[in-house]
């Protein structure tokens, strides 16, 4: 029964990945990422990783993958009208063909040394919520409020960065209309004929 769901959520991902790089819909390419993350939690569990496929649900399949959609759903899910690069088309192919040989040589070089064993022994606990909150709260309490705290000035960052309002142009416009009332003032002057003095002014 392992193995089947073992190549199903392989599958998964493998399809969602492809589906991701394949789509030019944008909308169909988050639908394709979403499947391709659950199939990755499925993975995680296979491996006694329930806190990680529980954060891989519930992060990035979802969390993140709704504010993807929001985004696709606010800028548009036509035809991506993006310009490929010159040589796109020729070298992108080559360069999926170098990291698949790549990746291959890694995986096959260290599974087929282990083809006749039975994997690690896993105790029991092992990739629970309970373990996984002993290990961030003691052995990496500072690593992970450094994580914290940067996360928590980004979002700061973000938020003052999107409250900033682009007052340059309207700053530039009013100088503009400033500075051509100022000159033409003169001229409209210079223009007025000339005004003949009065008797009092004579004497």
């Amino acid at each position: 029964m392992e193995a089947v769901l073992f190549f199903v959520a392989a599958i998964g991902a493998l399809g969602g990945a492809i589906g991701v790089v394949a789509m030019r819909n944008p909308f169909y390419g988050v639908l394709a990422l979403i499947v391709h993350l659950f199939s990755l939690a499925v993975l995680f569990l296979l491996l006694t990783a329930a806190f990680v496929a529980a954060a891989q649900v519930v992060v990035y399949a979802g969390a993140v993958m709704v504010l993807y959609v929001f985004v696709v759903a606010y800028v548009g899910g036509g035809e991506s009208a993006w310009e490929s690069i010159p040589g796109q088309r020729f070298i992108a192919p080559l360069l999926g063909i170098a990291v698949f040989v790549e990746l291959s040589i890694a995986v096959l070089s260290s599974s087929l040394l282990t083809l006749g064993e039975d994997g690690p022994h896993v105790q029991a606990g092992f990739g629970d919520p309970a373990a996984i909150g002993h290990l961030l709260l003691e052995k990496f309490l500072l690593p992970f409020e450094a994580s914290s705290i940067l996360l928590l000035l980004a979002a700061v960052g973000a938020v003052v960065l999107a409250g900033r309002q682009p007052t340059g142009v309207g700053h530039t416009s009013g100088g503009d209309a400033g500075g051509s009332s100022e000159h033409s003032a003169p001229k409209a002057r210079s223009e007025d004929p000339p005004v003949a003095p009065s008797a009092g002014g004579a004497r």
